[in-house]
């Protein structure tokens, strides 16, 4: 089913672009992609490691942002399985970010739910307010900023934090800090950076990174509404040589997130803004990925699990093939609730291994 679709040039040098949505009767165009496989829930639920499968669950799996002038900006596919569905949403990321690719859905589920007919009038309609400032970017030709790269064979796994391991790792962080201001995303965050980090085994004097992707809405003064419609989100980076973060504590870890997350106020931000329409660059994913960094993405906060569409709980949320590379981190709200956190970790092979055999990241996991 796709929602929203069609770029339009906005110079004949193809140096700007406009998005134009053309807003579809959803009535008449409710078409879902079925496709039965031979895969199960259980299957897909007890595996050590994600079925490969599960990639086939979502669309445009090979995208990047720029295929938006071909292909559609937004995608849902529903997989039907031998023991339940598969309901697999693709965005274009410049167009959402996870903060209103969430918001949709939960708007989605409202109106399947509402069984009204105005159920076009949403409790929380989303807020489009874009702007008319025109950005050329600096290329010629589309090849100068266009990357396809080859995906690493990186395992991928879900490991579940309950509610009390969470809230451990928070009091620890804070306890060692002598503070009360690291947050649960903080303190689990902080743990995933130490316990990568020693599995990869690298120079004590190298640097090492945990980005965080991080929502710029809140950081504004005055904040923008969580109902703002559009990708307004940022990085913020933790950084330490491996031997001081491993010489040191999870607090010490946390604390160096949460000074990173408090830098990123509306002056931090307005300053990365202002640079870039002066100096428009695009970003590439290799140049996001390094072997040094562990990049953790996504919310836990996203309302996976309130989304309902006639089926009941979801039984599990998992994620497509784009963006998988060693060192990724995907944080989900657990689906017990009470603050309990699932993680899903992309590694080699050989570092996965090592993570599994961790003592401080399996000493973690069996808090309950």
């Amino acid at each position: 089913m796709n929602l929203f679709k069609g770029i339009v040039l906005n110079t004949s040098l193809v140096h700007s672009f406009i998005i134009s949505a053309f807003y579809y009767n959803l009535l008449l165009l409710f078409l879902l992609n079925f496709a039965v496989l031979i895969s199960t829930i259980f299957l897909t639920l007890t595996s050590t490691d994600v079925p490969l499968v599960v990639h086939s669950f979502f669309d445009l799996n090979d995208a990047i942002n720029h295929d938006g002038h071909t292909l559609p900006l937004l995608s849902i596919q529903v997989t039907e399985l031998t023991d339940g569905i598969f309901i697999g949403g693709s965005v274009n990321h410049l167009v959402a970010d996870g903060t209103s690719f969430s918001h949709f859905m939960a708007v989605w589920s409202e109106i399947f739910r509402s069984k009204d007919e105005n159920a076009y009038l949403i409790s929380r309609p989303p807020i489009f307010k874009g702007s008319d400032t025109i950005i050329n970017l600096p290329f010629t030709h589309h090849d100068q900023f266009i990357a396809r790269s080859e995906k690493p064979q990186v395992k991928e796994r879900f490991f579940i934090f309950t509610s009390a391991a969470v809230s451990k790792l928070k009091a620890k962080a804070n306890e060692e800090c002598n503070m009360q201001n690291i947050s649960s995303l903080q303190a689990v965050s902080a743990l995933l950076w130490r316990c990568v980090t020693r599995v990869r085994h690298q120079p004590g004097n190298s640097e090492t990174i945990c980005r965080l992707v991080i929502s710029n809405r809140r950081r504004m003064n005055p904040p923008l509404s969580d109902d703002y419609f559009g990708s307004p989100v940022g990085s913020v980076s933790g950084t330490a040589t491996v031997e001081d973060l491993m010489a040191h504590g999870l607090g010490w870890a946390a604390l160096r997130i949460h000074e990173a997350v408090t830098n990123h106020d509306d002056i931090a931000v307005k300053k990365f803004v202002d640079s870039w329409c002066r100096n428009p660059v695009v970003y590439k994913p290799n140049a996001l990925f390094h072997p040094n960094t562990t990049h953790i993405g996504s919310s836990p906060r996203f309302d996976m699990y309130g989304c309902e569409f006639g089926l009941g709980k979801a039984v599990a949320a998992r994620s497509g093939f784009v963006n998988k590379a060693d060192g990724k981190m995907t944080r989900y709200p657990g689906r017990e609730g009470g603050g309990s956190m699932d993680v899903e970790v992309c590694l080699l092979p050989e570092y996965m291994m090592a993570l599994e055999c961790d003592e401080e990241f399996i000493i973690a996991l069996k808090i309950n």
